[in-house]
């Protein structure tokens, strides 16, 4: 359970970094453009993004690249991060100690 949760908030950091940069972005070029989630994929590795695609389309479902993955990746990177993020947090929340049921005295 603390994996999931770790997971989660570090989904949750990677969405307020890039949320960050694209305020910064604004503020400097007065422009609003949030990166996408498959432009910030080439920038920080652009050989693995294309090794991916080859790696799905071969010997997964080629046609779950197209339609699927290719959807998520022209999607805004903070919020490809911040759902996960939030998803898995909720999943892995801390639960509190349930009093046991018994009334013996």
């Amino acid at each position: 359970m603390i994996v999931g949760r770790i997971i989660g908030w570090i989904f949750l950091a990677a969405a307020f970094m890039v949320l960050g940069h694209d305020i910064l972005q604004y503020l400097n070029t007065e422009s609003w453009h949030s990166i996408l989630l498959g432009e910030l994929w080439y920038d920080l590795n652009p050989r693995g993004l294309n090794f991916m695609q080859a790696i799905i389309q071969r010997y997964v479902l080629a046609a779950l690249w197209d339609p699927v993955i290719t959807t998520v990746l022209l999607w805004p990177a903070w919020l490809d991060f911040l759902v996960p993020g939030i998803i898995l947090v909720a999943i892995f929340h801390k639960r509190r100690n349930q009093k046991s049921s018994n009334f013996s005295t």
